[in-house]
């Protein structure tokens, strides 16, 4: 690292979501100054709810957040599976003290403004990070010693290297990379619905799930049982885009033919819809671009079938600091090891969610092969096939 001034150790983070405010995080405790290119007027996150693993959890011990976070999470006893067109139980993963004791951490569930709203106090208790907000990062220079990100604005910001945080659309990702979109076809509607709204049948302190051909719906616990998040997913008869908007409450009823009364409800309950035609990318091998490296979304947008999006991305923040931590804040040294150790990961996660996108929604013989192979399977069979994704701790982050 070169020079003591603020410009000579200023490393610019494009996007202000959650993994560009982990990622500000991480840089300023390795003694980074940080300047955060934000394209929205104010910081926030749109959304409802997600799911937490236990890599999420280490991930914000290691940002230095883990008790604000904690304080804002419900804490669920299981995650549970059912057939969306008998009520048949597929599985059982009981999340309680077993689950903490093998992987280290509880699962959770949590509001994603509460997510990022952590990681911003986080960021807000240090002098080392800067936010420009309605700043859109168009394109970039680089030279022998820095990185020069222009905006939408026509302004310059300058910095001994950039992380591309920018999302599943990112700018620098279209820059450097250039590759399209793989639009999944899939659509998801996501609402929140106050506890008195909420079917008292289905109030389960549980990360629940009905899967039902071609679709599947998602409810759990948010901001300690006041409200529950909904989510119902399907697949499109139309040609879809990559976008996000408002919801038809007529079309997302029009999906649901056959599914059990029970599960039905649930798209009966929100008054507003938030509609996500969804998209991942091929994964690929290089996120290193000279100065500039990709994190989050915009290295490997994935499906939200696994429910890691968040999570990979605080991993990758919390990756690339211990990278700088190991090469003594080598900017060059510590991309490469950053790349190396999560390409291979991070490429498992996207590729595993399109396969489990497809294990929900199945249909015909295949509905009952899926419903056969997770029926009465024990905790600890759930637990040993989970320990790759939710075994990640600091301390193995930099393996490759």
């Amino acid at each position: 690292m070169a020079g003591t001034s603020r410009d000579a150790s200023q490393v610019l983070v494009a996007g202000g979501g959650i993994g560009g405010i982990a990622a500000a995080l991480a840089l300023a405790r390795r003694g980074f100054s940080v300047k955060v290119l934000e394209q929205a007027a104010q910081l926030g996150e749109i959304g409802a709810g997600i799911q937490l693993g236990p890599n999420g959890f280490a991930a914000f011990d290691a940002l230095g957040i883990g008790e604000i976070a904690r304080a804002r999470a419900v804490y669920t006893d299981e995650m549970v599976m059912h057939d969306a067109l008998d009520e048949t139980l597929v599985g059982r993963i009981p999340t309680g003290a077993a689950f903490r004791e093998r992987f280290g951490n509880p699962y959770a569930v949590i509001h994603r403004a509460d997510v990022h709203g952590s990681l911003l106090e986080g960021a807000q208790a240090t002098d080392r990070i800067e936010v420009a907000t309605s700043t859109q990062v168009q394109r970039v220079e680089q030279d022998d010693t820095g990185v020069t990100v222009f905006d939408g604005r026509g302004h310059r910001h300058r910095g001994i290297a950039l992380i591309a945080a920018d999302g599943v659309k990112s700018a620098v990702r279209r820059q450097y990379v250039g590759d399209e979109a793989r639009v999944s076809g899939h659509v998801v509607y996501r609402a929140v619905v106050d506890k008195r709204d909420f079917p008292t049948d289905l109030q389960w302190n549980a990360a629940s799930i009905w899967v039902g051909p071609n679709c599947h719906l998602v409810h759990y616990p948010l901001r300690g049982g006041e409200q529950y998040n909904v989510v119902v997913t399907f697949h499109s008869r139309e040609a879809e885009e990559w976008s996000v908007r408002e919801g038809s409450r007529e079309e997302v009823q029009s999906y649901f033919e056959g599914i059990c009364p029970r599960a039905r409800q649930l798209i009966d309950l929100p008054k507003d819809w938030k509609r996500w035609a969804t998209a991942d990318r091929e994964p690929i091998a290089s996120w290193n671009h000279g100065r500039v490296t990709l994190l989050g979304d915009a290295a490997h947008p994935t499906l939200q079938y696994l429910a890691q999006g968040a999570c990979m991305a605080m991993e990758d923040a919390v990756t690339l600091g211990e990278a700088l931590r190991v090469h003594d804040n080598d900017i060059a040294k510590a991309f490469e090891h950053y790349q190396r150790s999560r390409v291979t990961r991070t490429a498992r996660v996207v590729l595993s969610a399109r396969e489990m996108g497809r294990i929900f929604h199945a249909k015909g013989v295949e509905r009952l092969v899926r419903n056969g192979l997770w029926t009465g399977r024990s905790p600890e069979r759930f637990y040993d096939a989970m320990e790759w994704l939710y075994g990640w701790r600091v301390d193995n982050s930099l393996a490759t």
